[in-house]
């Protein structure tokens, strides 16, 4: 109780302190002849020309319009004030004692998510895009038509580290063609990375890394992607084969079978997609089952299953799709858009060709129509950015080679290759267009608390503006208000721009108005002061005296 009092003590000596120092140099005016000094400043004051009142204003504008540029872009680039930043993370740790309260946060954090038991992946991991693109057939093709660069280095970059995992192993070691790949999955010039791979296969003409790299890159049409990836697959096939028989002899020639495994499942789901983008859908689907059976680690981060969702969805196989939702859309698994927006649409295709907007205000809506709301409700909640590039409110640029879930490039991903279904399926973008919005009622604070899933993570756009170009707008969820300092800085901007030009062209009416200010701002000053002489002798020290 003793420590308590005086923790609470402590917290208001600051105002016990203010009203000291206020108490102490209220009676020493005299010897500090604050009233002197008071009455030379005014005198200085006015003595002062228009120009200088006008130079300060000037100035003070010219201050806080750079203030709020810099606050400006520093909000556009990371979404939020530099300033509040600052105070939150250094200004008022330093003045409340923060360690303390950061203690007590991690404390409860951990509390909390030891008690709800939440995912143990990070809310902003980055994963694999199932459905990416190849580089040489569709994305350099795109930069040659717009001059436009698709892909940024960060996700390039990623994808670098994935073929390192995915296509090297410590078994490469003495190999040539195996060293020469390891530095050209890290080489940034394409060209040399293209270089590298026919080196390695003039080394070696079962290199099947160097075919992959030689698909993916150098490839200008799916034919020759589809052509190179086959000779890789009948590389890949060979060294599975050798590797198997030897994958029990040692940790590295384990590790080299599970790299064989791995280069193997890639080339036949890229061979797969070939044959999705090429039309033959029935070898696709075929493709895509015979991959979802397989168990490698690898599978965890390809998500084969969305792809095969995909190419059913083409073929208008309604039933083989939902038949594969109720094995991926499970409580325990995690979710997509893909799992999401494909679960909706196979629900709203049930009332999307009757329903109207007009007919069901009136009635309400039935079983049917409520199950399909809530589905599209369930679906904008794991990811709301999608309904824009659904109903082509935003324009769809190719899909990055990475993508965060319940994020824009998520939602770019899936819209890239999804909305064709949803335009196949009679009224489902008008039921959508109609329902989505109700959604946000739902939701009042999303970054706080979710209705079905967690709350929305606080780091997307961050990530996002990582993972697509810089000639994209990045959507944000929920949509931020601007900050109290760009407000503030903006106003002090233009109020000072305004007295600056007033002051120039009206320097006498000017003059009149900040004295009649000055006296209508001192009068209640001047008015407690003639209290205080009232109430309180005018000198401690003769107060003392007679004491």
């Amino acid at each position: 109780r003793i420590k308590s009092w005086i923790v609470w003590s402590w917290t208001y000596l600051w105002a016990f302190w203010f009203l000291l120092v206020l108490f102490v140099i209220y009676y020493l005016r005299g010897p500090l002849k604050i009233s002197e000094n008071i009455g030379m400043a005014t005198m200085f004051l006015s003595t002062l020309t228009p120009k200088f009142y006008v130079a300060l204003t000037g100035t003070s504008s010219l201050i806080s319009g750079l203030i709020l540029i810099f606050e400006w872009w520093y909000f556009r680039k990371y979404g939020t004030s530099f300033i509040e930043q600052v105070s939150l993370n250094h200004i008022s740790p330093w003045i409340g004692g923060g360690d303390a309260g950061n203690d007590t946060n991690n404390v409860a954090a951990n509390t909390n998510s030891t008690n709800t038991n939440q995912q143990a992946v990070p809310e902003c991991k980055v994963w694999r895009n199932p459905l990416n693109l190849f580089r040489g057939a569709e994305y350099q093709r795109f930069y040659w038509a717009t001059n436009k660069e698709p892909l940024t280095y960060y996700d390039m970059n990623l994808s670098a580290q994935d073929h390192q995992t995915f296509f090297t192993c410590e078994g490469d070691c003495g190999k040539a063609e195996y060293e020469i790949m390891q530095t050209a999955w890290r080489e940034r010039n394409p060209v040399a990375r293209i270089k590298a791979a026919h080196d390695a296969l003039e080394k070696n003409p079962d290199c099947a890394p160097a075919y992959i790299l030689l698909a993916e890159e150098e490839a200008t049409t799916i034919l020759d992607v589809e052509k190179i990836l086959k000779q890789a697959l009948r590389a890949a096939e060979m060294n599975y084969r050798k590797s198997q028989q030897t994958q029990h002899q040692g940790p590295v020639m384990e590790a080299l079978h599970r790299r064989d495994t791995n280069v193997l499942i890639y080339i036949k789901r890229r061979l797969a997609m070939c044959a999705r983008k090429l039309g033959k859908l029935k070898e696709a689907v075929k493709l895509f089952r015979d991959l979802t059976k397989e168990v490698p680690p690898i599978m965890n981060v390809l998500n084969i299953h969305e792809n095969l969702i995909e190419a059913l969805l083409e073929m208008q196989a309604y039933a083989d799709v939902q038949a594969v939702l109720a094995k991926y859309d499970d409580i325990s698994l995690p979710k997509s858009a893909t799992i999401c927006y494909t679960a909706a649409l196979l629900k709203a295709r049930v009332v999307a060709d009757k329903f109207s907007p007009d007919i069901a205000s009136k009635r309400g809506l039935t079983t049917a129509e409520m199950t399909a709301v809530e589905a599209i409700h369930r679906a904008v909640e794991f990811n709301p950015h999608v309904p824009k590039y659904l109903l082509e409110m935003k324009p769809l640029i190719l899909p990055p080679e990475h993508v965060l879930k319940r994020g824009d490039s998520e939602a770019i991903a899936y819209a890239f290759f999804h909305l064709p279904h949803w335009k196949q399926v009679e009224g489902a973008l008008n039921l959508l267009h109609c329902t989505w919005e109700g959604t946000f009622r739902m939701l009042p604070y999303p970054l706080e608390r979710g209705h079905l899933f967690y709350p929305y993570p606080t780091c997307t756009e961050c990530a996002d503006r990582e993972l697509l170009p810089a000639f994209h707008e990045v959507s944000v969820y929920p949509k931020k208000e601007l900050p109290f300092f760009i407000l503030f800085t903006a106003g002090l901007c233009s109020f000072t721009a305004l007295l600056a030009l007033l002051t120039h062209q009206y320097p006498e009416p000017m003059g009149i108005v900040a004295k009649a200010m000055l006296s209508w701002v001192s009068l209640p000053f001047h008015y407690l002061l003639d209290k205080l002489e009232a109430v309180l002798p005018s000198n401690l020290l003769q107060q003392l005296s007679r004491i």
